[in-house]
């Protein structure tokens, strides 16, 4: 099965970066986003995606398919921040937030401003940050990322389990896609009811093949004297860019002054 994710990871422009340098970039405006107004993180999304895009030779439909995905995740919770109800009787109290709503019985269902705003400020804290985490993902290959963790401090375990778990996705994928091509080619999903037990099957099926997996990787490595740590070699021929580095640090200076200007504004 071919992975997008890291062949992208290992084929882009920014390959030669040294992975740390990436990383750190990615984590200072993951930071700024944690604190910034939701102008100043619509910029850090732009910024990001000039990076992952232009910079690193991503296919705009690629990474837009994954911000897509995630907006639909965005929209599927905002009608629980944007509809409200309250007693006819506490009408008054929400005379200025309501847009429309509706009386049902005693209650009154309404659109909220303020929960609209709300989703909005989600929206764009969301996907700003969603936009570092996929310059990581896609400029990083992860078992460098993870040689990096190890390198600052984080322990081993922790890395050994991200392994572990970021390889059984891949494989849990792919299972997935081969019971789901045998049952439709059986025509498992032709109506509703035969698509439940399809369903059922494919759940079941995905279970024990996974409880097999890893029975299989278990023996494999017990078999090649594992230790505890999983060793990944991995050339060292990356070298530092002095015109990103001047980029990224008077960038971060240019979002975070933007940042204090905005926030000395709304104190005045």
């Amino acid at each position: 099965m071919k992975i997008q994710i890291d062949t992208l990871a290992y084929t882009n422009r920014l390959r030669w970066l040294a992975p740390e340098q990436k990383l750190l970039f990615a984590t200072a405006l993951l930071i700024i986003t944690a604190f910034a107004h939701p102008q100043v993180q619509v910029l850090i999304f732009f910024w990001m995606s000039i990076w992952t895009v232009i910079y690193a030779g991503i296919p705009a439909k690629t990474y837009l398919k994954l911000v897509y995905v995630a907006t639909l995740f965005w929209l599927t919770s905002l009608p629980a921040l944007a509809i409200n109800g309250i007693e006819v009787s506490h009408l008054d109290f929400v005379q200025h937030d309501s847009i429309i709503g509706l009386t049902f019985g005693s209650y009154y269902v309404y659109i909220s401003h303020k929960g609209i705003e709300q989703g909005l400020t989600i929206l764009t804290r969301a996907i700003a940050s969603l936009s570092c985490l996929y310059f990581v993902m896609l400029t990083i290959p992860f078992s460098e990322l993870l040689q990096t963790l190890r390198r600052i401090g984080i322990p081993v375990l922790l890395t050994e389990l991200l392994l572990l778990m970021y390889r059984f996705i891949f494989v849990l994928l792919n299972t997935t896609a081969e019971l789901w091509t045998a049952q439709q080619s059986r025509g498992g999903y032709r109506t509703f009811s035969t698509g439940m037990k399809s369903l059922a099957l494919l759940i079941g099926q995905l279970l024990k093949r996974t409880i097999e997996n890893y029975r299989q990787v278990s023996l494999s490595l017990a078999a090649r004297g594992f230790s505890g740590e999983l060793r990944v070699w991995h050339p060292h021929r990356y070298h530092e860019s002095k015109r990103h580095t001047i980029e990224a640090i008077v960038g971060c200076a240019v979002l975070i002054g933007l940042e204090l200007w905005k926030y000395a504004g709304m104190v005045t």
